[in-house]
């Protein structure tokens, strides 16, 4: 089943309104490629603004992250169907960063990512390992456990178009990627965990998407890689020029 390639990119916390705009604008009008599904996720005070810049271009937008209550008593918190309204189709879930520096659980991502689903939101699902975890040989039960968390209770019908993104945190923000090998050897367990766990049909058309240090010199090795369909971008993000370059090497 051919899946077709993303590239996303997380803006995590950078870049103001202005900032945000400017760069949107520039991704968009420097995208010549159709065969590629793009899509960013700016900061929660530019997504309306970006949402409007992006209409009528083929760029997707996504929010972070979403708290899993509707709406209520929740200050400081953004809810699935507030997160639609302001333009976007996409969220980022149980990103390492969320899960080291806000205590998110598999427990608390599971909610969140129901609360997605259920507002008609895509979640993109983040995975992955620290360093001590891969150095132990503990990589693939990570894995697992990470997805039967997230995704207890659900099945297959409800997430068809569900996207994961397999982040090894030894690799975010670090200039270390993981090999071509280890990625696309992340990837195949991954699949082969979702025909397990869901069967093969939603295996096959679940897009998995790598993340960690890629940057327009790397891009092309790890994209050829067969069970790499996509990368979820960091730092490289930040700048049309390299974002865009690793799109062209897509």
């Amino acid at each position: 089943m051919a899946r077709r390639i993303m590239i996303a990119g997380n803006w995590k916390m950078h870049l103001t309104v202005e900032q945000s705009l400017e760069l949107a604008r520039r991704v968009a009008q420097g995208l010549d490629r159709q065969d590629v599904e793009v899509l960013v996720a700016p900061t929660f005070p530019a997504l309306y603004p970006v949402a409007q810049a992006l209409g009528g271009t083929p760029v997707l937008l996504a929010a972070q992250n979403l708290f899993w209550e509707p709406e209520g008593a929740y200050t400081g918190e953004v809810s699935a169907p507030l997160i639609k309204a302001a333009g976007a189709s996409h969220v980022i879930l149980g990103h390492s960063e969320r899960r080291q520096y806000f205590g998110e659980t598999e427990a608390s991502v599971n909610r969140r990512l129901r609360a997605a689903l259920e507002a008609g939101l895509i979640p993109i699902l983040c995975i992955g390992e620290t360093l001590e975890q891969r150095e132990q040989n503990q990589t693939e039960d990570v894995l697992e456990s990470q997805l039967a968390g997230a995704l207890a209770g659900l099945q297959a019908k409800e997430l068809g178009g569900l996207i994961l993104a397999y982040e090894p945190v030894w690799a975010i923000g670090t200039g270390r990627t993981a090999s071509q090998e280890q990625a696309n050897q992340a990837h195949a367990h991954i699949r082969g965990w979702l025909a397990r766990r869901f069967g093969d049909e939603l295996a096959q058309g679940t897009r998995i998407l790598y993340g960690g240090s890629v940057k327009p010199d790397n891009a092309r090795g790890l994209l050829g890689q067969p069970e790499v369909d996509g990368a979820l971008v960091g730092g490289a993000a930040l700048k049309a020029e390299s974002f865009l370059g690793i799109i062209a090497a897509a």
